[in-house]
């Protein structure tokens, strides 16, 4: 059986199967090897060393509110760049707890964001991260989508992805971050995510910004950036 690694796409930055139109979905499913692993709470526990309690304080962060210029801007936020600060953020993982980028301080955390759920670019680029965990150290990774916490809890479990999943729903975190994009397939534009990943320094700043990333890239850039 093939492994995630050997998966042939294209770099699935506008995955038809991403985009809203049914018509042009792409009806095809990457192929990706569950591993047997303990459950996500588990191991994220256990890498994190957080404790629930902490991941359940208060943080100063609007979350949830949709900014009026969303359905209108091409770009709703500028993108950032190495040594930028990192936008906080506060939102719910695939296990319904609340998961804060500031929890992580004083180590380095990859913020990846992918279009859809269970779709084959972000399988693909899921799977593949998901087989360099014992490569990193310390290191955290957070995916992020629009999906919601059902959604982000099928996909986590059926590949057996053991780090928070956690649910953008009303793209917030993205306009924050510069990758709630309008995008155009066959003719027809919508708002959707720009596939990329951030490499957020002990220090809470930017180290390095990947916009446009592709989903085989993004685990390779990860090694690059912190060997």
């Amino acid at each position: 059986m093939p492994q995630a690694g050997q998966l042939n796409m294209d770099d699935g930055s506008d995955d038809r199967s991403c985009c809203p139109f049914p018509e042009v979905r792409n009806a095809g499913r990457a192929l990706c090897v569950s591993k047997s692993s303990p459950s996500v709470s588990i191991q994220w526990a256990i890498r994190t060393k957080i404790s629930p309690a902490a991941t359940q304080s208060e943080e100063n962060v609007t979350v949830g509110r949709l900014s009026k210029s969303a359905t209108t801007a091409t770009t709703v936020s500028g993108m950032l760049s190495a040594g930028a600060p990192a936008p906080a953020f506060t939102l719910e993982d695939q296990d319904g707890n609340k998961v804060r980028l500031s929890s992580f301080k004083g180590r380095r955390v990859l913020v990846y964001f992918y279009p859809k759920a269970d779709t084959p670019g972000c399988t693909q680029q899921s799977c593949l991260l998901r087989d360099i965990v014992g490569k990193i150290g310390d290191t955290v990774i957070l995916g992020i989508s629009p999906d919601p916490t059902s959604k982000q809890k099928k996909f986590a479990d059926k590949y057996d992805l053991p780090f928070p999943l956690l649910a953008d729903t009303e793209h917030v975190v993205a306009e924050k971050f510069g990758v709630w994009k309008q995008k155009s397939m066959y003719g027809r534009t919508y708002m959707g995510i720009e596939r990329s990943a951030f490499l957020v320094g002990a220090n809470g700043k930017i180290e390095h910004a990947w916009y446009k990333v592709s989903p085989k890239d993004t685990p390779t850039n990860l090694l690059k950036a912190i060997s």
